[in-house]
């Protein structure tokens, strides 16, 4: 009996939302904002004026014309891959923050911590891994002959990851252990 009221008056005493988790909420709704960003942006690589590559297609002027003529990217195989893998990883960001919202709300948060860990985890698997095949696919497929660079566009994509990884790390995080910081 004494330990079950030890333990009512502990959960009573602390709660379990802490300050970590509320960054840590705060971080999954950034990635979500840049995973957004990344996945709309139309600048992932461009070349001096002439040429840019998004997720969805690939546009280029020719040196005669003002014209710009365009095609879409989803016809190559790396290209449907990328996309592919980060928009899974996009979506296991948007359902770890629906759980991660839903643990606030509601009074049993402690328990959705270790699920909402997991899947920013495997979402930064997922998009560390398209992030890592892009680059290699283009410059191995892609016959540049002129100054190129990679855009603001794959930036907001390792940017998403990285807000991932450090919020599935706040969420691992045990607040027992960290009592005397709040």
């Amino acid at each position: 009996m004494s330990s079950a009221v030890t333990e009512t008056e502990e959960s009573a005493r602390s709660s379990p939302l802490t300050p970590l988790k509320l960054v840590g909420l705060v971080c999954v709704f950034l990635a979500l904002c840049l995973d957004v960003g990344a996945v709309m942006s139309p600048a992932w690589v461009t070349a001096d004026d002439q040429y840019y590559l998004s997720l969805w297609e690939s546009c280029w002027k020719p040196t005669s014309t003002e014209n710009w003529q365009c095609s879409s990217t989803l016809g190559s195989d790396w290209q449907v891959a990328t996309l592919a893998l980060l928009l899974g990883g996009g979506a296991l960001v948007l359902m770890s923050f629906l759980v991660a919202l839903v643990a606030v709300c509601i009074g049993t948060r402690r328990r959705f911590y270790a699920p909402v860990a997991f899947m920013l985890f495997a979402a930064v698997v997922l998009q560390a891994c398209s992030l890592v095949l892009y680059p290699i696919k283009f410059i191995e497929s892609i016959n540049l002959r002129i100054y190129h660079e990679f855009n603001w566009g794959y930036g907001l994509a390792w940017g998403g990851t990285i807000f991932s990884f450090g919020g599935g790390i706040l969420y691992c995080l045990n607040p027992r252990n960290y009592e005397e910081y709040y």
